[in-house]
């Protein structure tokens, strides 16, 4: 007997139990993967991001391994090897070449002072990368903590440190750092004649200066970031269920906020590394940076604006080098951010 089309009477055999086979065919299997393994795989399938990685890991190889085993000093001056051309050779090593002893070649030349160009480019960009480095992690840890205590407390607390943070926005960065430098020149200078603190001679209180300021003022960028994250994370289920367990408050934002924030705080940090290279570079550039003969490649570039026009290369080297550093940070930076931050997850 034929069922009415318009009878709403369920047909049986429509519902009966699926097979083994079918039932297995609609299950969809995946690994289990914990955060950072998850985010490592996704990393490895960013071909430009890995580009990235490698070529910052052979600028790393470059200024901080080769010039342990590199034939030249920085501060190694040669009598007669005065602003010689990349790959040439003043008399008295093509002398020495002649009686058949080896000499290695200048790569880059040298500068006004004959010392090697190539090793003092090397060590500029170890230089740089220790300041951005080191500056990155002061600005990481200072303005992630003030930014989620700031957006996870609110009201009256998040007021009074968000106006501390307008305050120091309006503070010149550059005018600290020289009333600083003047003001520890003494003090640092007599605390570097003590025993273990000869790395403060080598730096210079302009240095010192600079990673004070670093410390005091570049991290509100990084809290005022960290903070509009928390005030979202903060309305979560999660957060709420973790409240009506009875976490602390320190476990809930240390747990539970900023692991969640650990995209943006990666992209950010990463990003901050080429910033902290460019102010590092621009202050050398000035004449606040590191003390001489210890070169930088803001101090390379500057030294090398008055001979531009018979040796372009000695400005182009550091300004190059700047120039691959600051592009693969970024890059990085980018790559990193698709991979970690969960809510750019598939």
């Amino acid at each position: 007997m034929n069922k009415n089309p318009l009878s709403f009477q369920l047909n049986v055999d429509d519902f009966v139990a699926a097979s083994a086979s079918e039932k297995e065919s609609l299950t969809v299997m995946r690994e289990s993967v914990g955060f950072w393994k998850d985010g490592l795989r996704r990393f490895r399938k960013n071909k430009i991001a890995m580009t990235a990685l490698v070529i910052v890991l052979a600028i790393v190889v470059l200024c901080f391994i080769v010039p342990g085993f590199y034939p030249y000093k920085y501060e190694q001056q040669m009598k007669g090897s005065e602003r010689l051309a990349p790959m040439q050779y003043s008399k008295i090593e093509q002398q020495q070449i002649d009686a058949g002893e080896s000499v290695f070649p200048h790569i880059l030349g040298t500068d006004s002072n004959g010392r090697d160009y190539a090793i003092r480019v090397m060590v500029g960009g170890r230089v740089s990368l220790m300041v951005g480095i080191v500056a990155s992690l002061l600005i990481l840890v200072i303005g992630s903590l003030y930014g989620a205590i700031s957006g996870y407390f609110g009201g009256v607390v998040d007021l009074i440190m968000m106006r501390i943070v307008d305050i120091i926005y309006t503070i010149p960065d550059v005018l600290i750092i020289i009333l600083l430098a003047q003001i520890l020149k003494f003090p640092l200078q007599t605390l570097g004649e003590v025993a273990g603190f000869g790395w403060i001679q080598k730096l210079g209180p302009n240095m010192i200066s600079m990673f004070i300021v670093f410390a005091l003022l570049y991290w509100v960028g990084m809290a005022r970031i960290v903070r509009s994250q928390i005030m979202v994370l903060k309305q979560n289920e999660y957060v709420t269920a973790a409240r009506a367990l009875g976490a602390k408050k320190r476990r809930i934002i240390g747990k539970h906020l900023i692991t969640n924030c650990i995209g943006t705080l990666i992209v950010t940090t990463t990003l901050q590394i080429p910033s902290s290279i460019f102010t590092e570079s621009f202050l050398s550039f000035l004449g606040l940076g590191v003390q001489a003969p210890m070169p930088s490649l803001g101090s390379l570039a500057s030294a090398a604006l008055n001979g531009f026009q018979s040796f372009p290369e000695k400005l182009f080297a550091p300004a190059f080098l700047i120039f691959i550093i600051i592009l693969s940070f970024n890059l990085l930076g980018d790559g990193l951010r698709d991979a970690f931050d969960p809510k750019l997850k598939a």
